[in-house]
């Protein structure tokens, strides 16, 4: 338990309990000022059931409305693909400022989704702040969640034009509260790092895996059978939530594309110097992926 803090919000819905949802509430409930009351919200009953029995919500509902309505602030965890829908329902019944969130690992479709329903509602003061907490692991659902998940990781905010000073700080400190590091960036930059630190891989990952089951049955077996730390690691990755995933390639499909061309030409590039066996290159290409571990150890995001 820490020290008391100032809350930053008085009563907080969380929409969406899964690996982030749950994540968020079992983090305010170790006393970190982030939230008075928490309200939990999912449209599956058994997991409205489980959260009740987790008792990391002061209330658990299904109706999304009814909590938006109580709320300083919503925060929106469900895939990427849903969140227009969840915000189009509830903005028009938020409170007069309060403050709109979501966790989306794609930031430009939401931003196009949501935009038009802010520009519609008649109730002032309503602002949105799309965030990103960069942290995660292959588990979902709300016993999934870590308090601590999100300790020295990255939260990128993509604030609108004209949302409030007050709004986007409030936000950064929650985010700061749950132990992540904030940075501000365009939703347009966003998608592209996103897309060769975080889609990318995954979408390797699915591939090889598929590749994998795609052998001859005894070759498979054998794939499974020995399979080395590099293959489990993409095992690893590949075993997350496919609905989410399939909403995240869509929804960035322009900005992971261009990056899948990108891989593809480094990888024909290495594939044609194993042929030759041009050793310079292979030990140059393997150095600098060696380094940017090395970066990533420093900075303790391995």
């Amino acid at each position: 338990m820490t020290k008391e803090l100032p809350v930053v919000f008085d009563t907080l819905t969380v929409i969406g309990v899964g690996l982030i949802g749950s994540s968020v509430l079992r983090r305010a409930r170790l006393g970190y000022g982030l939230a008075r009351r928490l309200l939990a919200v999912d449209s599956n009953p058994d997991v409205c059931q489980r959260v009740h029995e987790l008792q990391i919500a002061d209330e658990v509902m299904t109706d999304a409305i009814s909590a938006a309505q109580q709320s300083d602030c919503v925060m929106v965890c469900v895939p990427v693909g849903r969140i227009g829908s969840v915000a189009e329902k509830i903005l028009p019944v938020m409170r007069t400022g309060s403050i709109l969130t979501d966790v989306g690992s794609t930031k430009v479709s939401v931003i196009e989704a949501i935009r038009p329903v802010l520009e519609r509602i008649v109730t002032p003061n309503i602002a949105y702040v799309p965030a990103h907490p960069m942290a995660g692991t292959e588990f979902s659902g709300p016993d999934a969640g870590l308090a601590m998940l999100f300790e020295n990781r990255w939260c990128l905010l993509t604030p609108l034009e004209h949302t409030s000073f007050e709004a986007i700080e409030m936000i950064r400190v929650f985010w700061q509260r749950c132990g992540a590091h904030v940075r501000h960036m365009t939703p347009e930059h966003h998608d592209r790092v996103c897309a060769i630190v975080s889609h990318l891989p995954h979408l390797l990952a699915f591939t090889i895996c598929g590749t994998a089951d795609d052998l001859a049955e005894e070759t498979r077996s054998e794939v499974l059978d020995f399979a080395a730390s590099g293959f489990r690691d993409f095992t690893r990755i590949a075993a997350s939530d496919p609905i989410m995933w399939r909403d995240i390639f869509l929804a960035n499909k322009k900005a992971l594309l261009e990056m899948f061309d990108r891989f593809m030409d480094s990888a024909e590039t290495m594939a044609k110097a194993i042929e030759e066996e041009n050793t310079a290159y292979i030990v140059d290409r393997i150095q600098r992926g060696r380094e940017i571990r090395k970066r990533l150890i420093e900075n303790q995001q391995a």
